[in-house]
């Protein structure tokens, strides 16, 4: 039951878009970093899902790197830096819902995604519970009109309950040393 708004600013695309991979949000290991675009390499338009994970030499991190990231049917390549590793995703069976992601429609999301999305939070998280808000706003303009103390209506007018996402915050950006051999190498 949403009690409160959510007002900071969170990775929407770890919230929206990592669910897609099937990685479950219990699991051990965490991405440090999730975003739309690597500046001056991959573009958001690309339609590639950025993942950043700290390098670990563990027989546990090669297990999960090689079963969750390299052999998810959507992995596209990997980029060994320093102290982490860039894991990049290929979304063009998402393109629809990708562009809804960006200009920050979620409610016109995929039902696969939005179901993606239910099974990493699980259906009775408080996390949940906000995501639902977002993903299915309908079903809570009542309860944001309360909580704004604004018009019903003017919520249904705009339609969405979560703000679009910031593309600087949701894009990498790496040394440019880094990124003038990764140019190369492309």
């Amino acid at each position: 039951m949403i009690k409160r708004i959510y007002s900071k600013y969170f990775q929407k695309s770890k919230s929206f878009l990592y669910p897609a991979l099937g990685i479950k949000k219990n699991d051990k290991f965490k991405p440090t970093g999730t975003y739309l675009a690597i500046k001056g390499l991959i573009e958001p338009e690309d339609v590639k899902f950025i993942c950043t994970f700290e390098n670990k030499d563990t027989e546990a991190f090669k297990y999960f790197e090689t079963k969750m990231l390299l052999e998810n049917p959507l992995f596209s390549e990997k980029i060994v830096m320093d102290d982490y590793s860039i894991y990049v995703f290929d979304y063009e069976i998402y393109v629809n819902d990708w562009f809804n992601f960006i200009l920050g429609k979620y409610s016109k999301l995929s039902t696969v995604l939005k179901r993606a999305i239910k099974t990493y939070y699980g259906e009775s998280s408080s996390e949940y519970d906000y995501m639902n808000s977002y993903i299915n706003p309908k079903d809570f303009y009542q309860v944001y009109s309360e909580l704004l103390d604004v018009d019903v209506e003017h919520l249904k007018s705009i339609g969405e309950l979560c703000n679009a996402c910031d593309i600087e915050k949701e894009t990498l950006k790496i040394p440019v040393e880094y990124l003038e051999n990764l140019k190369k190498s492309v």
